[in-house]
């Protein structure tokens, strides 16, 4: 019997993810992530977050069938420098530049912005993510890039970049895990006494003399998102020395996402003060952005990381991840866990290079991991 010819599959570079159908794009995220999907991806194009002038030129890696129906997708962004990635490879771009090398452009697989674990492959099957893959190196070697990068890649397609591959990298984010908690209270009784507490104390001290509101959904008015765009931009310029997102993207935030949206905003009288971002998926809540006009001690903890898991706990949430970096996350009940990345370096050399760094750096990180999950402030067992 004559063997079946492949399956004819097209993969090719788009123009931007808000030009590729929503349905046909949500329907291979699945849900559960928000930020892979087409409303936030689009509304970063449309709100010029992303886009000419940025840094980042989107260029969605697409996969086709025979009957130009789409069945693979990856974010990808050309991008001109390495901001707004939180995987940082400042220092291989200025290793390349000394040896005479242009490492930008480059092509990153990512959601923009958003150090938030989740599914860079979008497909339904092993072949097309491949695909996926083996269009990203294509892209390199065809334009002369030096490197492609996919960056919080969910654990279970790491091993589909390895098979390709591709360098992995490993860091450390730090995370909520609900244990079935029934309250706040609940979760306190997991800590130590002394845990216990510092965190009573701290949410407290955090809302003296404050009014706190939670507003999802149609409860958000442009005086509010006009008050969590001052807490962004000074953030931002703090940290940044510019906000990645314009205040266009807030306002496609509000009528697109809205429901998938809370906003914690303390108000001292009826002036906000500070506020804080988070996001809702399937399974957890997502915290973002965060800003305060004046410093007031502890309410960062309170509206990021406290009020973040009575949120979860109130609506069954599996966990809380709340953004890149911050180990004082720790003692505030938030556990160490691993993330990762995926690296095609072109060039043999720079990749033999850049391959030696991360074994010193993965022994590093390996040694921290240890300690860390050594000083958590849960209660031992006996």
């Amino acid at each position: 019997m004559a063997e079946a010819d492949p399956p004819v599959r097209t993969v090719s570079l788009g123009t931007g993810v808000a030009a590729v159908d929503a349905a046909a794009w949500d329907a291979l995220v699945g849900g559960g992530n928000p930020f892979i999907g087409h409303d936030f991806l689009a509304l970063l194009e449309e709100s010029g977050s992303v886009g000419p002038g940025t840094g980042w030129q989107a260029a969605p890696i697409l996969v086709e069938d025979d009957a130009g129906a789409l069945i693979g997708a990856a974010p990808a962004y050309l991008k001109s420098h390495s901001q707004g990635e939180y995987v940082f490879d400042q220092g291989w771009a200025d290793a390349w530049a000394r040896a005479g090398g242009d490492y930008y452009p480059k092509l990153q697989i990512a959601a923009p912005f958003t150090p938030v674990p989740g599914p860079r492959l979008l497909a339904g099957d092993d072949d097309v993510a491949m695909l996926l893959i083996r269009g990203a190196e294509a892209v390199v070697r065809q334009n002369g890039l030096s490197s492609a990068h996919a960056t919080f890649v969910a654990p279970d397609q790491m091993p589909l970049f390895e098979r390709a591959g591709w360098l992995v990298r490993r860091d450390i984010q730090f995370h909520f895990a609900n244990g079935g908690y029934a309250s706040f209270d609940d979760f306190l009784a997991t800590l130590t006494s002394a845990k216990r507490k510092q965190l009573r104390k701290e949410r407290a001290r955090a809302i003296e003399g404050l009014r706190i509101e939670e507003l999802t959904g149609a409860a958000l008015k442009a005086e509010h998102w006009d008050a969590m765009w001052a807490f962004y931009q000074d953030t931002g310029a703090r940290k940044w020395g510019h906000p990645y997102l314009t205040r266009a993207a807030f306002d496609l935030l509000g009528r697109r996402m809205g429901d998938r949206v809370i906003l914690i905003l303390a108000y001292d009288g009826g002036v906000p003060v500070a506020g804080a971002m988070h996001f809702v998926g399937a399974d957890t809540l997502y915290g973002r952005y965060w800003g305060c006009v004046r410093d007031i001690p502890y309410l960062h903890f309170e509206l990021c990381y406290y009020r973040a898991i009575d949120i979860a706990i109130a609506r069954g949430l599996d966990r809380v991840e709340a953004g890149a970096q911050g180990g004082h996350k720790l003692a505030r009940g938030y556990g160490p866990v691993a993330t990762w990345s995926a690296h095609f370096i072109a060039d043999p050399g720079f990749r033999r290079a850049v391959a030696d760094y991360l074994e010193q750096e993965r022994r590093a990180e390996e040694t921290e991991m240890e300690w860390l999950e050594g000083h958590t402030p849960f209660r031992r067992a006996d």
